[in-house]
């Protein structure tokens, strides 16, 4: 090496493995096992990540989410379809992910005209997992999220059914953690097509909302969102700009929930397992 090279630096090897693993959906834990009537032993688990994840437009940080490190360009497509930011997908230009030692920033170009009504806002939804509407300045603002009507045809018991049942075996990252949601995507005929997993109920379905934009219009109008939680009023919302006509979830569903459903057409079923479900919203769009 001549004498006027300068030696390379050495990798920052401690900010390279901070990134790693911020960007790893589960990571392994030294636990301690106890059971009645035994001694307890020491062994590695894995447990979910739950990592800050900023949602960044055109340079200017608008929330920051608590989220799994995965699925991350659906995760911002989904959140600013979900969030009503961008009317259509075609308004994200640009969508970079940058890691960082403090977590993830999802980096997004959209279009003026939706950028200026970000502002408008005025809102701040940083903090706990699945936020839904943190931020939110008044009752006003609030009432004002009411979701748009969706229409769809009937979907059978049966294939309501056997897509939820067909759910756990694709939930890889639950199987590991067992600490994750699943928000799922089941044709009319009960084909599981999409499945997105997250810490967070809002945000597995956000990841989903956002890897739908892939599959026609057509599909997503007759099929069915199925979610691994109970049903509140912020999946509502997000099901119905997301244009599917039915939700099924496997727990209850809160009184706004229903009343939310009822007034935007869309079929809401809860308790759905096994065999059965409770249908709260548009009953008729369900047949035996």
């Amino acid at each position: 090496m001549s004498t006027d090279q300068k030696p390379q630096a050495a990798p920052d090897t401690a900010f390279h493995s901070a990134v790693q693993r911020i960007a790893q959906p589960a990571a392994q834990q030294t636990v301690t096992r106890y059971r009645l009537g035994q001694p307890a032993h020491s062994e590695h688990d894995w447990l979910a990540q739950e990592v800050p994840v900023a949602m960044v437009y055109n340079g200017i940080s608008h929330a920051v989410m608590m989220a799994s490190p995965s699925d991350l360009e659906d995760f911002g497509r989904g959140f600013s379809l979900a969030e009503g930011i961008v009317d259509h997908a075609g308004q994200i230009y640009d969508l970079d992910i940058q890691h960082t030692e403090e977590g993830i920033a999802l980096h997004m170009d959209i279009a003026g005209a939706a950028f200026d009504r970000l502002k408008q806002k005025r809102r701040s939804l940083t903090g706990r997992t699945g936020c839904g509407v943190c931020g939110t300045e008044s009752l006003a603002m609030l009432a004002q999220q009411v979701p748009p009507p969706v229409q769809g045809a009937q979907v059978s018991l049966q294939a309501l059914l056997q897509a939820l049942q067909a759910l756990p075996a694709q939930q890889t990252i639950n199987q590991l953690t067992g600490g994750l949601h699943a928000a799922a995507f089941a044709d009319a005929a009960g084909n599981l097509l999409l499945v997105r997993e997250d810490v967070g109920r809002h945000n597995a379905l956000d990841k989903l909302i956002g890897a739908l934009q892939s599959l026609p219009v057509e599909i997503r109008s007759q099929g069915m969102v199925l979610m691994t939680s109970r049903a509140s009023y912020e999946l509502i919302v997000k099901t119905c700009r997301a244009g599917i006509p039915t939700l099924a979830c496997v727990s209850a569903p809160t009184t706004l929930a229903v009343q939310l459903a009822q007034q935007s057409g869309l079929c809401l079923a809860g308790f759905a397992r096994g065999q059965a479900c409770v249908v709260y919203a548009h009953a008729e769009r369900i047949r035996d």
